[in-house]
């Protein structure tokens, strides 16, 4: 199992990216548009340089809502491939059930 500092730190990463998501949407906005003059594209640039590493989407990392594993982690139930193997055995997850032919 992770730990909970890790498991603490990808919420706080997530609240951070949803908490700048419009500042950081209308940044880019200003700096991918051709029409703007290069001096305010560049005032754009660097106040988007200048905002938290963390408010931006590509640090978030889908974790096990259970065990809080990083890695195989199925998004449509959010939780790691052993643990939808032990509980889709166990009857748990609705509409899930061991394949056999």
């Amino acid at each position: 199992m992770a730990r909970k500092s890790t498991i603490e730190s990808m919420k706080r990463i997530r609240r951070c990216v949803a908490s700048k998501k419009a500042t950081r949407t209308k940044l880019k906005s200003v700096i991918m548009d051709r029409t703007i003059a290069p001096e305010e594209r560049f005032a754009a640039q660097l106040k988007l340089a200048a905002m938290p590493r963390t408010s931006s989407a590509t640090r978030i990392r889908n974790r096990c809502m259970i065990t809080g594993r990083a890695r195989g982690v199925y998004r449509k139930f959010n939780i790691s491939r052993i643990m939808l193997r032990e509980m889709a055995a166990g009857g748990l997850v609705p509409g899930v059930r061991k394949a056999s032919w």
